[in-house]
């Protein structure tokens, strides 16, 4: 008998399947919660496209052609969702546009210039907006109104106009304007009528007499009309007062936008954040929106506004399918 030898299409075929078993291994640690879709079309029908030269896995879409890295940003951006959605929620914390960048610099080692920063942020409040207005809740009886001035760059006063649940500390409507008439007072309150789905049977405001036929001409006689002011021991305004130094903190790196029209989109992103994402010492920890007990929430944080979508769990194999061909 002669000197046994190994079968080298075997020992290629083992090789191989290794590999491929391998590589499948990987991709199922690596994307066990997030699928890959094309940048260009959606399209999740991919295959491995080799490496970039900083050796990131690069796609290419069987269906459009398209080849991309995929470096976790979203469609048409180059910085990842990661640090966008950093932004947001530090921008709506209180911080500058330039002390964002360094916060940036200092935790992902990347430096978007602060034009940038300020486009994901009227790109991504306008799209959470859009997806919030609609979420149902459930408002108290008790509603307190107010208004507070801003200053912005433009110069002049800029009136901002809130709606307020005293039970949930929901925010029910706002508007902003450069006046204080009784036609404000009443867009408010035909706002947060409409945003609760239902009319008070207290409406608390302080002296001004524009609420005094706005409350009437809206709710007519079913909600009582309490006039008030932050000092009295019941039917007080000091919650809301206490939510206008929140603002006031906020609107403080406002004064670098240009006009109303920008104040007014960073605004309704703030309330956004403030309702939905932000927890209240008052309501235990949670937010307005959980004490309201609001239902169909469709994001919980800014980086899933940034995303797109919920984190969801996908299952692997439908990822990559590994098919072992003999030589």
């Amino acid at each position: 008998m002669g000197k046994w030898r190994p079968n080298l299409d075997s020992d290629q075929f083992g090789r191989r399947y290794t590999y491929l078993l391998r590589s499948w291994q990987n991709d199922r640690r690596s994307m066990a919660h997030w699928q890959t879709e094309c940048k260009n079309c959606g399209a999740t029908n991919l295959v491995r496209f080799g490496t970039d030269r900083k050796g990131k896995q690069r796609f290419r879409c069987k269906g459009c052609g398209y080849t991309f890295t995929d470096t976790g940003s979203p469609p048409g951006m180059r910085f990842p969702a990661d640090v966008i959605g950093f932004t947001l929620n530090e921008f709506y914390e209180g911080a500058s546009l330039s002390k964002i960048q360094r916060g940036i610099q200092m935790t992902f080692q990347m430096r978007p210039d602060t034009s940038n920063i300020y486009r994901w942020i009227v790109r991504y409040s306008r799209q959470a907006v859009k997806a919030f207005s609609a979420v149902p809740i459930r408002a108290g009886d008790v509603w307190v109104a107010d208004e507070t001035v801003l200053k912005l760059k433009e110069g002049g006063n800029t009136w901002f106009f809130d709606c307020i649940d005293r039970d949930t500390r929901f925010l029910l409507a706002s508007h902003l304007t450069p006046s204080r008439y009784t036609r404000d007072a009443q867009m408010l309150m035909e706002r947060a009528e409409g945003r609760a789905g239902k009319s008070p049977k207290v409406v608390i405001t302080d002296k001004l007499k524009s609420y005094l036929g706005a409350v009437e001409d809206v709710f007519g006689a079913d909600s009582k009309h309490v006039q008030s002011g932050p000092f009295k021991v019941q039917m007080s305004t000091r919650d809301i007062e206490r939510f206008h130094g929140t603002l006031k903190d906020r609107t403080k790196v406002l004064r670098s936008l240009a006009n109303r029209e920008s104040a007014r989109i960073v605004l309704d992103g703030w309330l956004v954040h403030y309702n939905f994402f932000r927890p209240h010492g008052g309501l235990d920890g949670r937010t307005p929106a959980e004490a309201a007990k609001a239902s169909g929430v469709p994001f919980s944080n800014w980086l899933e506004v940034v995303r797109g979508e919920k984190a969801k769990e996908v299952n692997p194999r439908k990822l990559y399918k590994v098919r072992l061909i003999k030589p």
